[in-house]
């Protein structure tokens, strides 16, 4: 999922991003509630949020209220460190999907996010595929076509083929890329991306057309 992690403590924050990137999410941060509004409504594709309810400039209920008063159909995950029975109510009338009581162990809110993305699109079918344009890539058998004809991919390439189509028409900049195709730790450079990408697009063939170089941010994933 294109997740945005609404969070002030800068530790916990920069903590959550890669977590959550290392969880094959694609991540965007803000460390205050307007910020939080402008991020969600300038067309990133934000899915979920995970918010913190106490924020420095107006509180985590609030972005909440305001997501839901605006059309917002993102599920937000509240945070907060407040147990009662009406703290939980209250964010869940604010409109929250889910509330997680801090402190809280990492696999949870992966579970907890895993939930809310099969509520949203439905259970998943074993034989789920990806595709736009002519590229299909099959998630279960690891495989992928173009027009029907089998493509082999080395596994960083499959990777970042995944990404491309797990976010269609969105710009991904290449630290964005290597946090969601290469593996956490792994020593490589965003100028490498670059080689990747050309790699892949000549595999692809005239498919390969289909991922646009972004000039001076990036690539992103076009239906044709």
């Amino acid at each position: 999922m294109h997740l945005l992690v609404v969070e002030d403590d800068p530790r916990l924050r920069r903590l959550l991003k890669r977590l959550l990137e290392e969880d094959r999410h694609l991540v965007d941060v803000a460390e205050n509630g307007e910020t939080a509004l402008e991020v969600v409504e300038d067309g990133r594709g934000i899915e979920a949020v995970v918010l913190d309810i106490g924020l420095p400039d107006i509180s985590g209920l609030e972005v909440a209220r305001r997501i839901r008063e605006r059309g917002g159909e993102q599920a937000i995950l509240m945070l907060t460190a407040r147990d009662t029975v009406g703290d939980r109510v209250n964010g869940l009338d604010a409109g929250a999907d889910d509330y997680l009581v801090k402190p809280f162990a990492f696999e949870e809110l992966s579970a907890r996010l895993r939930a809310l993305s099969r509520r949203a699109t439905g259970p998943r079918r074993p034989d789920s595929k990806l595709v736009a344009g002519a590229i299909t890539l099959d998630e279960t058998l690891r495989r992928v076509a173009v027009d029907g004809k089998s493509v082999d991919l080395s596994p960083r390439e499959f990777s970042l083929l995944e990404c491309f189509l797990r976010h269609p028409g969105q710009t991904l900049t290449r630290d964005q890329l290597l946090d969601q195709a290469w593996p956490f730790g792994v020593a490589i450079t965003p100028n490498a991306v670059d080689a990747y990408v050309h790699y892949l697009r000549d595999k692809l063939g005239s498919a390969g057309r289909q991922i646009e170089t972004v000039r001076g941010v990036g690539y992103r994933m076009t239906d044709a």
